[in-house]
């Protein structure tokens, strides 16, 4: 309202506001990076509605005992995806941040081969999302000729209640009479299992519903689920129900992801997908297609190297679902090398400077002559010294302290748990800073596209790829 205010224009914040917060933000994140010791990195490809390709780098590390991750780059990716690119690109990355590839632990991706092989190319150790696995072992499950005719149903289903208004009324109606509850039938996203757990979940619901509405009309009786149907959606629904919220717990950026993977393995093998008295031949074989290839895809060495670590320095697991005479071994080995790289920091051991008693107490506190008694002719007088523990005995000293204190609750906060016993392990603590950062899923990378998608949505053509790469950088770190 005051006239003397000359109101912003468009190329004020697009040249000159936006670049100069743009270069803000990333100076200050290259400031933290600077300090950080150990990382690890998610990435994924995606296009947006416009059919430009772009790339995502998620960092993430842990801050004084609190987990942080940053948003590193969406880049455009205008090259063909090959593994060769998009290692190039990835090392492209690591540069302009002048990150130190030693300190990074592992990237987290999806399964596609040019990613795959991009990291190989690099010599990075690569973690599998457990979202894209399971989804994966779950198709896998679902490859039978009964479940792909009943999942036909229920899609045909769908969509005949999505395009006709009619239907849709009909099906309220019927809802009423029957007292069921006034649901909308849910559609499969190829790309999320989860989608048709809910898609059969609610035809299941529904199905009385359903029956009359599809019935009543010629053209549509033919959709209506035979018994053959209700029975493998039943078996189905039973297998995955139990199965549906563990992508999205997983998925979490703000708490310890990685050393869930290993007990969740153990939880499926012997109680979510173990066989049950009284199932059915087909409730089996889902359930053991899926054990089977998780465990096929998880025995990898590398992999399993690394849950095993990221399980062991988690204080509510420890050794309970890994075999640990082995991985003690090669804990105190790592431990040993951590401390040797920073070995400009103050010793976690000190020496601590040893005493000799004297061998006689009673002369150290009388020195007068005294007369002895008949005791003191059978009183063997040894010299005891006391030397300090090597590196190596301190090391498994403190390991066998951690393995044999208090268990502590499920719901326990791992990050904090250490952050009150650093003093007490000084030594393991280096390396639960670094196996506890490592996400098990990809999913930061997606939530990126998801900003990016809305931010190119709403510009179209106007804004050019770089400009995007600012936008989504200073969405997601400010």
């Amino acid at each position: 309202m005051d006239p003397r205010y000359k109101l912003p224009s468009r190329n004020y914040f697009a040249r000159e506001a936006l670049p100069q917060m743009y270069t803000e933000v990333r100076q200050s994140l290259a400031d933290r990076l600077a300090k950080v010791t150990y990382f690890a990195f998610t990435s994924d490809m995606w296009s947006s509605r416009t059919c430009e390709p772009y790339m995502s780098l998620t960092i993430h590390f842990i801050e004084d005992w609190e987990m942080k991750t940053a948003c590193l780059q969406t880049s455009y990716f205008p090259q063909d995806h090959t593994g060769e690119h998009i290692a190039e690109a990835l090392q492209d990355a690591i540069a302009s941040w002048k990150l130190n590839e030693r300190h990074m632990v592992a990237i987290t991706t999806d399964n596609g081969s040019n990613v795959v092989k991009a990291v190989e190319l690099n010599g990075w150790l690569r973690m599998q999302c457990f979202g894209h696995r399971l989804h994966l072992a779950i198709g896998h499950g679902m490859n039978d000729n009964r479940i792909t005719r009943a999942i036909s149903v229920c899609k045909r289903i769908v969509s005949c209640f999505s395009y006709s208004w009619k239907k849709r009324r009909q099906l309220a109606e019927v809802q009423i009479q029957l007292g069921l509850p006034g649901h909308q039938l849910i559609t499969e996203s190829a790309t999320r299992w989860g989608s048709r757990q809910e898609m059969i979940e609610r035809i299941l619901e529904q199905e009385g519903a359903l029956a009359k509405v599809l019935s009543a009309d010629k053209k549509t009786r033919h959709l209506v689920p035979t018994w053959q149907d209700l029975e493998v959606l039943e078996a189905i629904h039973k297998v995955l129900k139990p199965l549906q919220d563990f992508t999205d717990a997983l998925s979490g950026e703000e708490y310890v992801t990685l050393s869930y993977v290993k007990p969740v393995l153990h939880l499926f093998t012997t109680s979510l997908l173990a066989y049950e008295e009284g199932e059915s031949e087909l409730c089996k074989s889902i359930k053991s297609k899926i054990v089977d290839y998780l465990n096929t895809k998880y025995s990898d060495p590398a992999t399993s190297d690394l849950l095993d670590m990221a399980t062991f320095v988690d204080p509510r697991f420890r050794a309970n679902y890994i075999a640990s005479d082995a991985l003690k071994h090669r804990a105190v080995m790592e431990v040993e090398s951590l401390l040797a790289d920073q070995s400009s920091c103050q010793p976690p051991y000190p020496c601590v400077p040893t005493v000799s008693e004297p061998a006689d107490l009673e002369a150290a506190v009388a020195p007068k002559a005294k007369k002895k008694t008949l005791a003191s002719f059978f009183k063997q007088h040894t010299t005891t010294t006391s030397t300090a523990p090597t590196k190596e005995e301190a090391i498994q000293n403190e390991l066998s302290s951690y393995l044999q204190s208090p268990s502590v609750e499920s719901d326990t906060d791992p990050l904090k748990w250490w952050k009150d016993h650093e003093v007490v392990f000084p030594a393991l603590s280096h390396l639960a800073k670094k196996y506890l950062l490592v996400p098990a899923t990809s999913s930061p990378s997606e939530r990126v596209f998801s900003c990016s998608g809305n931010i190119v949505t709403c510009h179209r053509a106007s804004l050019k790829p770089d400009a995007v790469d600012r936008l989504v950088f200073l969405a997601q770190n400010l």
